[in-house]
């Protein structure tokens, strides 16, 4: 899927191929996009940015009844927006915690002073439908339920249709953090009636980092007038901004809209959601196989493994250095991620970007070859 890289020794900067779950490997058509200075009251800015809020509410199939509000900065900064506006003051939300994630959602919580509760599985397991049941019964203050779709803490995937077919019996409001599955995990809202839901344009969307974004009810949006608890982080004033002008309150990252503009065309070129989806879970399936050839062993159940970004654990040797590995890697034109268990040594591999199997398949080879240079045996991880 990826253009060839120039070699480090031709005077121009390489670009590693990135296993990671974002920033990720973004095609040349994407990088090119963002090549031009673009104002930020300009027409041509603003049609950039209402074709961008369509095609990212067409990602789920939203109506009339939904609006994306676009917002500066990283994933987290789309999150803390939805937090700090939609959960009224005298609500209360229920987070659903299986990672770092949603503990994040958590301290945003404490430090917005937002009244909030948690219920919090192990790293290695879905959410259970039967746990959060068992909240909404015990706790009746409780008006919203926040829960992360794909965990990239281990890459595991919640049984999102359930938690929101509950949420809904409940009459209680749900909001997703759909940043690792958005734009390759099929997310209807006819099928999944969310309340909102925040991604960002640097994972599965194949964007560059520095836009994030909530789809939401407009009516939720509606009443959220008045009741942000951040000025710059205000979804309802950017909403309301945008309507009246076409423009951002304050000044947009240019290049970055420009960048998704081009990124979301060409997830409609590659055949939607469905397809991206299906693309990564080849990746997926490849690198699964060939590493456990090599000796690593996933942390994960097969039935809860998102085809976004895979956890192992490395072979059982005294040899083993995740820093030589990395660095290895990177030697060899590949990026990777440190684990973020706190219980047992892990690293992930991510499975998304404009990579396909070719790209898995040469950093197989590249993982089998640092194997060699750390003197495992066989570079099968055996001994």
């Amino acid at each position: 899927m990826t253009e060839t890289s120039r070699k480090p020794d031709d005077g121009v900067f390489s670009d590693l191929i990135l296993l990671t779950p974002g920033p990720l490997t973004t095609s040349l058509a994407t990088k090119r996009a963002m090549l031009h200075d673009w104002g930020s009251r300009g027409q041509e800015m603003a049609a950039m940015t209402s074709r961008v809020r369509e095609k990212l509410l067409n990602c789920v199939g939203a109506g009339q009844n939904y609006e994306c509000v676009p917002i500066q900065g990283s994933g987290t900064y789309a999150i803390e927006a939805a937090i700090g506006c939609l959960v009224p003051r005298n609500g209360k939300l229920l987070i659903m915690i299986n990672g770092a994630y949603g503990r994040r959602m958590a301290s945003i919580c404490d430090i917005l002073g937002v009244d909030h509760t948690v219920d919090e599985s192990p790293e290695e397991e879905a959410i259970k439908v039967e746990a959060l049941h068992t909240r909404l019964q015990r706790d009746r203050a409780i008006t919203d339920v926040a829960v992360v779709h794909c965990e990239t803490t281990t890459g595991v995937l919640n049984p999102l249709a359930e938690i929101c077919e509950l949420v809904v019996a409940r009459g209680k409001r749900l909001l997703i953090d759909a940043m690792s599955s958005f734009g390759a995990l099929e997310i209807n809202s006819a099928k999944i009636p969310f309340d909102a839901l925040v991604a960002a344009s640097g994972k599965c969307l194949e964007g560059v980092p520095g836009i994030a974004f909530v789809i939401l009810r407009k009516d939720w949006l509606e009443k959220a007038g008045g009741s942000a608890r951040s000025l710059s982080l205000d979804l309802y004033d950017q909403w309301r901004y945008m309507s009246q002008t076409g423009q951002w309150r304050f000044t947009p990252p240019t290049q970055v809209v420009a960048a998704l503009d081009q990124a979301l065309g060409e997830l409609e070129s590659e055949g939607g959601v469905v397809a991206r989806g299906a693309r990564y879970k080849r990746n997926c399936d490849v690198l699964i196989s060939g590493m456990r050839a090599l000796g690593f062993q996933t942390l994960l159940a097969e039935n809860v493994q998102a085809p976004i970004i895979v956890t192992f654990s490395p072979p059982n040797q005294a040899k083993w250095r995740f820093e030589a590995f990395y660095n290895g890697l990177r030697r060899r034109n590949y990026e990777i991620y440190p684990g973020k268990l706190s219980k047992i040594e892990s690293f992930r591999v991510g499975c998304i970007g404009n990579l396909g199997q070719a790209e898995i398949q040469g950093f197989l080879a590249a993982a089998r070859e640092t194997l060699d240079d750390m003197g495992f045996e066989a570079a099968a991880g055996t001994g």
